[in-house]
Protein backbone atom coordinates (compact mmCIF):
# COMPACT_ATOMS: atom_id res chain seq x y z
CA UNK A 1 0.00 0.00 0.00
CA UNK A 2 1.77 3.00 -1.17
CA UNK A 3 1.67 5.91 2.24
CA UNK A 4 2.38 8.64 -0.05
CA UNK A 5 -1.21 8.72 -1.06
CA UNK A 6 -3.84 11.09 0.08
CA UNK A 7 -6.38 9.36 2.94
CA UNK A 8 -9.58 9.96 3.78
CA UNK A 9 -11.36 8.64 6.65
CA UNK A 10 -15.06 7.18 6.43
CA UNK A 11 -16.90 7.92 9.02
CA UNK A 12 -20.31 5.40 9.98
CA UNK A 13 -23.85 6.15 7.80
CA UNK A 14 -20.95 7.62 4.73
CA UNK A 15 -18.86 6.77 1.55
CA UNK A 16 -16.82 7.71 -0.95
CA UNK A 17 -16.35 7.76 -4.57
CA UNK A 18 -12.80 8.50 -5.42
CA UNK A 19 -11.85 9.12 -8.99
CA UNK A 20 -8.31 9.59 -7.96
CA UNK A 21 -5.88 7.20 -5.83
CA UNK A 22 -6.34 7.47 -2.40
CA UNK A 23 -6.50 5.52 0.59
CA UNK A 24 -9.73 4.80 2.01
CA UNK A 25 -9.88 3.52 5.80
CA UNK A 26 -12.34 3.16 8.08
CA UNK A 27 -13.11 1.13 11.67
CA UNK A 28 -16.19 -1.42 12.02
CA UNK A 29 -17.35 -3.42 14.92
CA UNK A 30 -20.98 -4.40 13.27
CA UNK A 31 -21.21 -2.47 11.17
CA UNK A 32 -20.34 -3.56 7.57
CA UNK A 33 -17.99 -1.75 4.60
CA UNK A 34 -18.33 -2.63 1.15
CA UNK A 35 -15.20 -1.60 -1.17
CA UNK A 36 -15.10 -1.17 -5.48
CA UNK A 37 -12.55 -0.83 -7.43
CA UNK A 38 -12.87 -0.28 -11.71
CA UNK A 39 -9.28 -0.34 -12.48
CA UNK A 40 -10.45 0.82 -16.30
CA UNK A 41 -11.36 4.06 -15.34
CA UNK A 42 -9.39 4.59 -12.12
CA UNK A 43 -12.35 4.58 -9.35
CA UNK A 44 -12.66 3.36 -6.44
CA UNK A 45 -15.23 3.33 -3.64
CA UNK A 46 -16.10 2.75 0.06
CA UNK A 47 -19.28 2.88 2.35
CA UNK A 48 -20.08 2.08 5.51
CA UNK A 49 -23.42 0.75 6.56
CA UNK A 50 -24.65 0.78 9.92
CA UNK A 51 -27.95 -0.97 9.97
CA UNK A 52 -28.61 -3.58 7.70
CA UNK A 53 -32.43 -2.51 5.23
CA UNK A 54 -33.02 0.99 4.50
CA UNK A 55 -36.72 1.54 5.67
CA UNK A 56 -39.33 3.21 3.49
CA UNK A 57 -40.18 6.14 5.91
CA UNK A 58 -36.06 7.44 6.53
CA UNK A 59 -35.18 10.33 7.09
CA UNK A 60 -33.32 11.09 3.10
CA UNK A 61 -30.18 12.63 5.03
CA UNK A 62 -29.36 9.26 6.69
CA UNK A 63 -29.80 6.74 3.44
CA UNK A 64 -25.88 5.67 3.61
CA UNK A 65 -26.32 4.83 7.41
CA UNK A 66 -28.26 1.49 5.81
CA UNK A 67 -25.96 -1.52 3.95
CA UNK A 68 -28.60 -2.36 1.41
CA UNK A 69 -29.02 1.35 0.35
CA UNK A 70 -25.67 2.47 0.45
CA UNK A 71 -24.33 -0.53 -1.60
CA UNK A 72 -26.81 -0.07 -4.07
CA UNK A 73 -26.16 3.53 -4.81
CA UNK A 74 -22.58 2.68 -4.98
CA UNK A 75 -23.32 0.50 -7.84
CA UNK A 76 -25.06 3.09 -9.74
CA UNK A 77 -22.32 5.52 -9.39
CA UNK A 78 -19.99 2.50 -10.80
CA UNK A 79 -23.57 2.03 -13.80
CA UNK A 80 -23.63 5.02 -14.61
CA UNK A 81 -19.49 5.30 -14.90
CA UNK A 82 -19.81 2.98 -18.05
CA UNK A 83 -17.96 0.31 -15.59
CA UNK A 84 -19.20 -3.57 -16.81
CA UNK A 85 -20.11 -4.76 -13.54
CA UNK A 86 -18.18 -8.00 -13.85
CA UNK A 87 -14.70 -5.69 -14.18
CA UNK A 88 -15.93 -4.20 -10.80
CA UNK A 89 -13.74 -5.89 -8.00
CA UNK A 90 -15.96 -5.78 -4.44
CA UNK A 91 -14.50 -6.74 -0.96
CA UNK A 92 -16.36 -6.80 2.03
CA UNK A 93 -15.58 -6.31 5.77
CA UNK A 94 -17.03 -6.06 9.43
CA UNK A 95 -20.21 -7.57 10.74
CA UNK A 96 -18.87 -8.46 14.54
CA UNK A 97 -20.73 -9.20 17.06
CA UNK A 98 -18.68 -7.14 18.96
CA UNK A 99 -21.15 -6.35 22.22
CA UNK A 100 -20.63 -8.51 25.17
CA UNK A 101 -24.53 -10.22 24.25
CA UNK A 102 -25.36 -13.41 23.71
CA UNK A 103 -24.80 -13.84 20.03
CA UNK A 104 -28.43 -13.71 19.72
CA UNK A 105 -31.27 -12.34 21.49
CA UNK A 106 -34.84 -14.44 21.29
CA UNK A 107 -33.92 -16.42 17.94
CA UNK A 108 -32.96 -12.73 16.53
CA UNK A 109 -29.94 -12.37 14.09
CA UNK A 110 -27.67 -9.60 15.79
CA UNK A 111 -26.76 -6.38 13.81
CA UNK A 112 -23.52 -7.58 12.90
CA UNK A 113 -24.89 -10.72 11.14
CA UNK A 114 -27.47 -9.15 9.60
CA UNK A 115 -25.58 -6.92 8.22
CA UNK A 116 -23.66 -9.59 6.35
CA UNK A 117 -26.18 -11.09 5.52
CA UNK A 118 -27.67 -8.35 3.62
CA UNK A 119 -24.58 -6.86 1.81
CA UNK A 120 -24.40 -10.67 0.77
CA UNK A 121 -27.67 -10.59 -0.55
CA UNK A 122 -27.53 -7.30 -2.50
CA UNK A 123 -24.22 -7.94 -3.95
CA UNK A 124 -25.52 -11.38 -5.44
CA UNK A 125 -28.63 -9.83 -6.42
CA UNK A 126 -27.04 -7.32 -8.70
CA UNK A 127 -24.96 -9.97 -9.97
CA UNK A 128 -21.20 -9.01 -8.35
CA UNK A 129 -18.97 -11.48 -7.03
CA UNK A 130 -17.06 -10.94 -3.72
CA UNK A 131 -13.24 -11.35 -4.38
CA UNK A 132 -12.20 -10.78 -1.07
CA UNK A 133 -13.86 -10.53 2.83
CA UNK A 134 -13.52 -10.65 6.66
CA UNK A 135 -16.81 -10.33 8.09
CA UNK A 136 -18.23 -11.62 11.51
CA UNK A 137 -16.27 -12.46 13.99
CA UNK A 138 -16.44 -11.21 17.90
CA UNK A 139 -13.55 -8.09 17.30
CA UNK A 140 -13.85 -5.48 15.51
CA UNK A 141 -11.27 -4.27 12.53
CA UNK A 142 -10.14 -1.42 11.31
CA UNK A 143 -9.51 -1.38 6.90
CA UNK A 144 -7.37 0.46 4.76
CA UNK A 145 -8.27 0.32 0.84
CA UNK A 146 -5.91 1.46 -1.88
CA UNK A 147 -8.24 2.57 -4.60
CA UNK A 148 -5.51 2.15 -6.92
CA UNK A 149 -4.60 -1.10 -6.42
CA UNK A 150 -7.50 -2.41 -4.34
CA UNK A 151 -5.55 -3.66 -2.07
CA UNK A 152 -7.15 -3.45 1.52
CA UNK A 153 -4.80 -3.98 4.69
CA UNK A 154 -6.91 -5.53 7.27
CA UNK A 155 -6.01 -5.70 11.12
CA UNK A 156 -8.54 -6.96 13.62
CA UNK A 157 -8.57 -5.54 17.00
CA UNK A 158 -7.94 -7.71 20.35
CA UNK A 159 -11.12 -6.87 22.19
CA UNK A 160 -13.05 -4.03 22.91
CA UNK A 161 -10.78 -0.68 22.17
CA UNK A 162 -8.56 -2.65 20.07
CA UNK A 163 -5.16 -1.81 20.56
CA UNK A 164 -1.81 -3.38 21.46
CA UNK A 165 -1.64 -6.19 19.38
CA UNK A 166 -4.03 -6.47 16.40
CA UNK A 167 -3.62 -8.52 14.09
CA UNK A 168 -3.33 -7.28 9.96
CA UNK A 169 -3.30 -9.02 6.64
CA UNK A 170 -4.31 -8.22 3.14
CA UNK A 171 -7.34 -8.47 1.32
Amino acid sequence: MTSALPGRSIQPGKLYLARSPMVLQTILGSCVSATFRHAKSGTGAMCHGVLPRCPADADPAELHRYVDFSIRYLIRQFDSLGAIRAEVEVKLFGGADVLQISPSRNGKATVGAMNCEVALEVLKEEGFTISASDLGGKVGRTIHFDTATGEVLVHRLNGLGGGNGSQGFAA
